[in-house]
């Protein structure tokens, strides 16, 4: 064995800490939310002459777990490297041994409102620390990919179950809002036959997720307002989990209310690929460049 091997490992170890040791915010501290879970994870840009643009990253994973890797942390990468200072909101989810074993049916674990009170409350934490983050708050969007997708949309529904809010903002500040929305293969009915069941039963309950009231009201194609953010929405023909129509669904809603979005879908690529460079395929992996393309288009202070 080389005498070197031991020193190597020891680096190669150090490396891996330092990709994965990034500061984690916790938002709800100092709050009245029990929330320890929840954190914000920043990957800062480098733009010297003037604020960043922003985007809070929301991975999927069926509201029950999330990819942080392919839809978290490479996302994330991905905009800093393009000058985009990204956030990766670790969200609340219903979790895989709940899942399996229907414990919710005795405890109420994490179900709706949590999953959305905790992407507003990471919205409003991030636009009150613009400054110090080095951010422009009037250029700061969500991105969320399959359920995370779903959650980002869900900042739509400017009425009922889906507006809660457990806390205000803080004294002087106002409600911040999204300046867009990227949804990437995203869950977005709850009502129709092609909904995503497994995202519907972790984000609604065991209980809830058989209330037709409840499955409209979080079914964002049925809930587009007229203030609704610009929208970036991509998904794959041949996507096996999330059945395309999902989003042709909400893009005749967007285009019947006039709200300005591009809606892109590709032929090949399935579901899941993230920011990866290997997964999905060619043609679907291009969303990257489209949306850098149609940010720039969309906001010309870009």
């Amino acid at each position: 064995m080389s005498k070197y091997l031991p020193l190597t490992i020891s680096c190669l170890f150090c490396l891996c800490l330092q990709s994965y040791s990034e500061e984690k915010i916790r938002i709800w501290e100092g709050t009245d939310v029990h929330a320890k879970s929840v954190t914000l994870t920043p990957f800062l840009a480098s733009c010297p002459s003037s604020p960043a643009p922003a985007v809070i990253v929301c991975p999927g994973g069926s509201y029950c777990w999330h990819d942080m890797k392919t839809e978290g942390y490479d996302v994330a990468r991905w905009l800093q490297a393009n000058g985009i200072s990204a956030f990766v909101l670790k969200y609340r989810v219903q979790g895989i041994v709940p899942y399996i074993t229907h414990s919710r049916l005795l405890f109420r674990g994490h179900k709706h409102p949590d999953m959305i009170n905790d992407l507003q409350q990471a919205i409003q934490y991030v636009s009150e620390h613009a400054e110090e983050y080095g951010i422009d708050p009037h250029l700061l969007g969500v991105m969320g990919f399959s359920a995370g997708g779903h959650l980002c949309l869900s900042l739509t529904l400017s009425k009922g179950e889906g507006s809660q809010r457990l806390t205000p903002p803080s004294e002087g500040t106002e409600k911040a809002s999204p300046a867009f929305i990227a949804a990437i293969y995203p869950v977005v009915s709850m009502s129709h036959p092609d909904s995503h069941k497994r995202s519907r039963r972790a984000l609604l309950g065991e209980y809830k997720k058989r209330s037709r009231r409840m499955r409209d009201s979080l079914s964002i194609e049925k809930h587009i307002p007229k203030e609704c953010p610009p929208i970036f929405l991509v998904n794959c023909k041949d996507d096996p989990v999330v059945k395309c129509h999902n989003s042709e669904l909400l893009d005749s809603a967007l285009t019947a209310q006039g709200i300005i979005h591009r809606y892109v879908q590709y032929r090949t690529g399935g579901h899941g690929f993230g920011a990866s460079e290997t997964k999905g395929t060619a043609e679907c992996r291009a969303w990257k460049k489209e949306f850098l393309n149609w940010l720039e288009e969309t906001f010309p202070s870009f």
